[in-house]
């Protein structure tokens, strides 16, 4: 269980990176809409999952790496707007 919920939060440097450098140039798009989609593909078979652990897994995966889109799509050249 601990490592279920821990893993996720290895998330928290890379978003901590992205907003110190007011950049995510260098991390893909097109790699983050894919992990997100296929995170929130697994997201309903975690929550309706007996085991415990996957429930577990399954939220707070969710959770921090939505906070790793917010920061990509933010801090993205692709996706700020012109001043």
């Amino acid at each position: 269980m601990v490592s279920a919920v821990g893993m996720p939060f290895f998330d928290i440097p890379l978003i901590v990176r992205i907003v110190h450098r007011k950049s995510s140039k260098d991390i893909s798009l097109v790699w983050t809409v894919g992990i997100y989609v296929c995170i929130l593909g697994m997201l309903p078979s975690s929550l309706v999952s007996p085991d415990p652990i996957l429930r577990a897994f399954g939220v707070v995966n969710t959770l921090l790496f939505t906070a790793v889109v917010v920061a990509v799509f933010r801090y993205h050249p692709i996706c700020r707007r012109p001043k």
